[in-house]
């Protein structure tokens, strides 16, 4: 979505998840920012930056660029159902935008992975439930 993400993971080795969602945030913070600096093409480089800077000045723990909120929404995923119903709702979530038909059309999703074709990452877990 434009201006927010969903994610749907699993803490592996009983790795606390608000602690994954901070390595998350501090790593893309800065790919997002250089990815800003060196991009020729990028015609809102210095209101972007501008903004990042700002939002950081609103923080006493941010040193330079702040790219994402500190608050989360997170939801424990406890079924199988739910994690579908979840999985859903995040795709579902750019057509009820009005942004694509198809949420497979969306690009910065996953939804493609899931209609057996590949979307733009690699190495996309595709959840599945088997009815035995």
């Amino acid at each position: 979505m434009p201006s927010h993400v969903h994610l749907v993971f699993r803490s592996v080795n009983r790795q606390k998840p608000e602690l994954l969602i901070g390595d998350l945030k501090r790593f893309t913070s800065k790919a997002i920012v250089q990815a800003i600096k060196e991009n020729p093409t990028e015609s809102r480089k210095e209101f972007l930056l501008d903004f990042f800077l700002k939002e950081c000045s609103k923080s006493s723990n941010i040193k330079q660029y702040q790219c994402w909120r500190h608050d989360n929404k997170p939801i424990e995923l406890w079924s199988n159902k739910v994690i579908n119903q979840k999985i859903n709702y995040v795709h579902q979530n750019s057509v009820e935008a009005g942004l694509v038909f198809r949420a497979e059309d969306y690009r910065c999703s996953c939804a493609i992975d899931y209609s057996d074709e590949k979307g733009l990452l690699d190495d996309v877990v595709v959840f599945r439930v088997f009815d035995f």
